[in-house]
């Protein structure tokens, strides 16, 4: 018992049992000995669910604390379960593990065939097994979660998943516990409370009768308990889960799916025909999916409607087809109109905030710039241009369009480009103008391309193309492709260039909705779960920032004005928590992307890349410093001189750790290193590798701090001086500036 012994001795155990010799009264025993403090319920009565005696409990009680365990008994109905659990806290104090079934539950039956089942004979079975169930769980739920840890054990059978003739009644009452554990375990996950279903195959009273004693003795109860303490310990991670289990053998199941085939014909009625047609590969395990849980249940779905033909059943008329299907789209009505105007106000607190949506943190000192509005180069992210530009799409714009009707709840945003024509202003009102550009059929669905200028004053700042996908809206008989869409394109077929890896916070959807996306469906878990989501999402848009600025660091330094444009595709959700990680390909100013969850691996956004300006200067050769006209040319090369001189004798005394120090003036680049390599030099720019400190200085300013006529504080204050990045790593550079007069 060493190992598992010690976490039971502080655990209380409910059991509940019929009689004796059941499965109930191996649980109670086992965790007992293991020194769990043990409730045991028991009613005494018949297998029919008539009578009352306290023996059975009673005895179970003496058994236990024969051997040195803790247990009590409890007389109560599963229907009052509030009684049950009362007895836990009002003995021991509180409520750890709570089997159910042969546990929480009365074992009885009421076998007939559904044509003899009564009312009584199901109404008492469902009241025993399933309601019972729910109204001790219930009574226990909120204990647990104030204690933040519980385990719960659901007991179903093998009538309830397949099925026995004459078990209509208690069949349908062990299927429900399942679904029951199933939901439980999803929403007690939080709160470390695990739910698991076992559907034991043991000998007990109920059994006796019908089963040969040497099969009995193969299928003893003792066979099971095992299972039953392991699911229940604090060291198993298993949730949600179904198994087997008797004679020494124990196996987990799981659902599994065919394929399945697409029936429906493009632009046509779906028939009877088309089934039976294609029967044989509905029914084809080959090859089968196992979806876990309802959100890879219905991905699974919206990815096989995507994939409708195109080519089939097409009708030569569609105007009768959009009659026909009744999508509510009608193309002809709706392409070219322009929506209502929207006016955006904004301060630099929008443009924080958005980048805190978006993952950035003061942690990083190059994102400074991005969260302090008094920083010298104070800037909004690139991607902040879709915020303007979205509430043409969320405000209802689009159901007001003619030709347009459908169900907002049915809409997925499917793709987004933007393009800035100059980097966003910091704060300022800006204007919008949207229109529908073109609207697609892809027979599962419709795709409307929605167009969005955004102008400050007259000036136009950004261009938005917002895809959006309505899910059962096609089939009107409209073109599958446009020459107006921005098209995504795949990564390259090689290794990536770059990764980067960011982690979401548990609040990030929070945080971002406050930019402006308030859907519920990124806040509220009851919402998130209609749509078949276990937790509120992270949205798509929030996603999208992260990987923009993903590149933006690492192909531009956090240059704003360099950023181009950016196209994704959007195709699986993200859940607040979640790390991100960002595949980065360079193909000259294109930046190709893949953007995936770290811990499943599954795809986020595809077909994206950003697009970049060429850096200043990127097609200008190095210039030879008796070229500049700098006098600080002279100043760098005495550098480069006692760098190769002093060597690590310098770094040492430097006590630089891969530093870098990059000093940008009018016409030269000089850029100072000290690896850890201690391998020392000066280049002569331009430079493309990152910098820990920037200085941008005038070259008669440089060369007055130099010559000590300057002293550098007041030429910062003064603004002479400008430096990004790691301001405390520019005090290593004292080491070499200070010897006036060598230099």
């Amino acid at each position: 018992y060493v190992g598992l012994q010690t976490t039971f001795l502080k655990r209380v155990l409910l059991v509940l049992l019929q009689a004796e010799q059941c499965l109930g009264r191996e649980y109670a025993l086992a965790f007992g000995e293991r020194g769990a403090s043990v409730i045991v319920n028991d009613l005494g009565g018949d297998i029919k669910g008539g009578g009352k005696s306290s023996a059975a409990a009673d005895k179970v009680v003496e058994e236990i604390k024969a051997k040195g365990g803790k247990a009590v008994a409890n007389y109560d109905s599963v229907e009052d379960g509030e009684k049950l659990i009362q007895t836990a806290l009002d003995t021991f104090g509180r409520i750890d593990v709570s089997p159910s079934s042969y546990l929480f539950l009365y074992r009885i039956l009421r076998d007939r065939s559904f044509a003899r089942t009564s009312d009584l004979d199901w109404d008492l079975i469902h009241r025993v097994h399933l309601r019972g169930s729910f109204l001790v769980t219930r009574a226990a739920w909120n204990h647990m979660k104030n204690q933040k840890f519980g385990r719960i054990i659901m007991t179903s059978s093998a009538a309830g998943i397949y099925g026995n003739f004459g078990q209509a009644n208690y069949s349908a009452a062990k299927l429900g516990l399942l679904g029951l554990a199933n939901t439980l375990a999803i929403e007690g996950k939080k709160y470390n409370i695990h739910c698991n279903t076992i559907a034991p195959t043991a000998g007990s009273r109920l059994t006796q009768t019908v089963m040969p004693p040497d099969l009995l003795d193969s299928l003893k109860a003792e066979y099971v308990a095992p299972l039953v303490l392991w699911l229940c310990h604090e060291e198993c991670k298993e949730n949600g889960s179904l198994f087997e289990v008797g004679a020494g053998w124990i196996g987990k199941l799981r659902w599994e799916r065919t394929l399945g085939k697409i029936v429906r014909h493009k632009n046509q009625n779906m028939s009877p025909e088309d089934v039976r047609d294609k029967w044989d590969q509905i029914c084809d395990f080959t090859d089968a999916t196992k979806p876990a849980n309802i959100q890879e249940s219905l991905q699974s779905l919206v990815e096989v409607l995507s994939k409708v033909d195109d080519g089939e059943g097409i009708l030569a008329n569609p105007t009768s087809a959009m009659a026909s299907t009744g999508s509510g789209i009608n193309p002809v009505k709706a392409v070219g109109k322009v929506l209502p105007q929207m006016t955006f106000t904004y301060t630099h607190m929008h443009c924080i905030l958005y980048a805190l949506g978006v993952g950035m943190s003061t942690k990083d000192p190059d994102q400074l710039k991005f969260l302090y509005e008094g920083h010298d180069d104070f800037s909004c992210l690139p991607t902040f241009g879709v915020i303007p530009a979205q509430s043409s799409m969320l405000e209802g714009g689009l159901s007001s369009v003619p030709g347009l009707s459908f169900d907002p709840t049915r809409l997925l945003h499917g793709e987004q480009y933007l393009e800035l024509y100059k980097p966003l202003p910091t704060s300022g009102t800006l204007t919008s103008k949207a229109s529908i550009a073109d609207i697609l059929d892809k027979g599962s669905g419709a795709v409307i391309l929605l167009d969005v200028h955004t102008y400050s004053n007259q000036e136009l700042v950004c261009y938005n193309q917002f895809s959006v996908f309505i899910v059962g809206a096609g089939g009107f008989g409209g073109k599958r492709s446009s020459d107006k869409a921005v098209s995504t394109v795949p990564a390259p077929n090689r290794a990536p260039d770059a990764v980067v890896e960011d982690e979401t916070s548990r609040d990030q959807a929070a945080l971002y909705r406050l930019s402006g996306d308030w859907n519920p469906l990124h806040i509220n878990p009851s919402f998130a779960a209609m749509g078949g989501f276990k937790a509120p999402i992270l949205h798509g848009l929030c996603s999208f920032g992260f990987a923009a600025r993903h590149v933006l660091k690492q192909y531009a330094g956090n240059d704003v004005s360099r950023f181009k444009s950016i196209k994704v595709r959007f195709v699986k959700p993200v859940l607040p928590g979640q790390r991100l990680q960002t595949e980065m390909w360079k193909e000259g100013n294109r930046i190709h992307l893949l953007c995936k969850v770290k811990e499943t691996g599954a795809v986020v956004l595809s077909g994206a890349y950003i697009d970049l300006h060429a850096a200043p200067g990127a097609s200008v050769n190095a210039v030879p410093a008796e070229a500049g006209g700098l006098q600080s040319d002279l100043v760098f090369a005495e550098i480069g001189r006692r760098i190769k001189d002093l060597g690590a004798e310098l770094v040492k005394k430097v006590n630089a750790q891969w530093s870098k120090s990059k000093f940008v003036r009018s016409a030269s680049l000089f850029v100072i290193i000290f690896p850890t390599s201690l391998i020392s030099s000066v280049h002569l720019g331009p430079y493309t590798g990152k910098a820990d400190v920037t200085f941008i200085v005038a070259d008669e300013d440089f060369m007055e701090v130099v010559m000590g006529k300057l002293n550098p504080q007041k030429a910062f204050f003064a603004g002479k001086l400008k430096v990004r990045g790691n301001i405390m790593m520019s005090q290593k550079l004292e080491m070499i500036l200070k010897d006036y007069a060598k230099l």
